[in-house]
């Protein structure tokens, strides 16, 4: 069965790349009907927080990835470690080194000063006795004759020759396991199959490789992915996408936007752009991994988060969006509108809206009145000569006892009778008085969600706004 893990260091929170190597994995698990383990690299205890770990689960669940075991945490497998170190040590396969610090800095200058590869140069392999006054290491007895050879499944093979490795560290002179013997111990003894990973873990797999032969243990297949780059092809920075996952979602993209998107950075179906769960479940496989890096592109991202919004289910955007509601101080903390309302109001910014945040800052004239016109709208459409219209509107939409959308067209249609006028005399004008703005969704449906209430009493001001400014220039003349 295929086994895949997922293995974040809790220092900090899921990013982008991080989050694409756990739906990478996720996806190969899912495809395969293997398992998907989630596992938590937090050995280094002085970086590690619960507030990340937190954090991470939080993403991973808002993203829908779930897992089939874990998440386990390094720190409570310290005797499985240490259980390994000492079969190594008494098969004679690892040894204490009691190099210190200091003398192996030195050494590590001389061999620069010197060209060659500043590398361990093995002097306490043959060492009988310790050392007094300093605190050992355990070191690997790496083989550093031949090549070892990794046949990935994204690069294709890459040969490394053993001359290059040194005996690297296990465990640490306080007792504290390395990340590359924990993250080989944990492999093997979870029965991991794959190693799906990023290209920046394939210099440590030669060492993993020759410590998998140590212990025992077959190694797995490995798969690394090429990095994300930026808009400018240099490495992704956090202006240009390298935060947390859990960010997006604060600024207003749905999950399914953001996992499609993170799907496509680096993997392909044919010229497919737009794939349900189930259809990248379906059709994933590590052979369409693009070997070159993949590029941020944060319009993409936004438009697949358009499409998402415009075709989601709107009750469910109604919910989601009502936090931003209160971010933007549209309704109180905690407040919840009315939702058959909310839902309408959603129908009309649907087609616009780029992001939720987006859609709530839209949606913010049916909540409170504009607190000035648009300047150019105002110039351009509340004019002295559309009071004769405005007037006639509300009379009509006063008349009316059926709200709906078609009977406030009903109503435009027998004012531009009336004047002789076309539609845009009346809809452009009314337009800037109920919303403050040129720009709104279809003129009868914003008027329906708005309320006759609401939308009459809008409609009077604006028509006392322009008789005021009226007799404001005739005085001035």
């Amino acid at each position: 069965m295929v086994r895949v893990r997922f293995a974040p260091s809790p220092t900090g929170y899921l990013h982008l790349g991080g989050a694409r190597t756990a739906i990478f994995n996720w996806l190969f698990a899912r495809h395969h009907g293997g398992r998907f383990i989630l596992r938590i690299e937090d050995t280094d205890r002085s970086r590690s927080t619960q507030e990340s770990i937190q954090e991470i689960l939080e993403a991973m669940r808002w993203l829908g990835l779930d897992w089939d075991e874990g998440p386990y945490r390094q720190t409570e497998r310290m005797e499985i470690y240490r259980r390994e170190v000492q079969k190594l040590l008494e098969e004679g396969k690892a040894y204490y080194c009691y190099c210190t610090p200091e003398e192996l800095e030195e050494r590590r200058k001389k061999a620069l000063e010197e060209g060659r590869m500043p590398k361990y140069d093995g002097r306490c392999r043959e060492r009988r006795g310790p050392r007094e006054g300093v605190n050992p290491v355990v070191r690997l007895k790496v083989d550093q004759e031949g090549e070892t050879v990794i046949q990935d499944l994204i690069k294709g093979e890459v040969v490394y020759p053993n001359s290059q490795l040194d005996d690297f560290i296990l465990l640490r002179s306080d007792g504290t396991p390395t990340y590359n013997f924990v993250v080989v111990v944990d492999d093997a003894l979870m029965g991991i199959t794959h190693v799906i990973r990023g290209d920046d873990h394939l210099n440590n797999t030669p060492k993993q490789i020759q410590l998998y032969r140590a212990l025992g243990y077959e190694p797995p297949r490995f798969a690394h992915v090429p990095m994300i780059l930026g808009p400018d092809r240099a490495r992704l920075s956090k202006r240009h996408g390298a935060t947390s996952v859990l960010a997006y979602r604060e600024d207003g993209y749905l999950p399914e936007a953001l996992f499609n998107f993170l799907v496509r950075l680096g993997w392909s179906h044919g010229d497919q752009e737009i794939f349900s769960r189930e259809e990248l479940i379906r059709y994933f496989s590590l052979e369409h991994v693009g070997k070159s890096p993949a590029v941020y592109n944060p319009d993409k991202l936004l438009w697949l988060n358009a499409h998402y919004i415009k075709t989601g289910d709107t009750q469910r955007l109604a919910r989601l969006l009502t936090p931003f509601l209160s971010k933007e101080g549209l309704i109180q903390e905690g407040e919840e509108p009315d939702p058959d309302w909310l839902c309408r109001v959603v129908e009309t910014l649907k087609e616009r809206a780029r992001t939720l945040k987006e859609m709530a800052q839209m949606a913010a004239f049916y909540f409170r009145e504009p607190q000035g016109y648009d300047p150019k709208g105002e110039k351009k459409f509340l004019k002295p000569q559309v009071l004769p219209y405005l007037e006639g509107l509300v009379q009509e939409l006063e008349a009316l006892e059926d709200f709906s959308e078609g009977e406030i067209e009903e109503a435009f249609n027998r004012v531009i009778a009336r004047f002789n006028i076309k539609l845009k005399h009346l809809a452009q004008p009314c337009r800037v008085a109920l919303t403050g703005k040129t720009v709104s969704p279809g003129i009868y449906e914003i008027i329906s969600v708005m309320g006759k209430e609401k939308a009459l009493s809008r409609l009077k001001k604006a028509i006392q706004h322009v008789r005021k400014k009226e007799r404001s220039e005739a005085l001035s003349h």
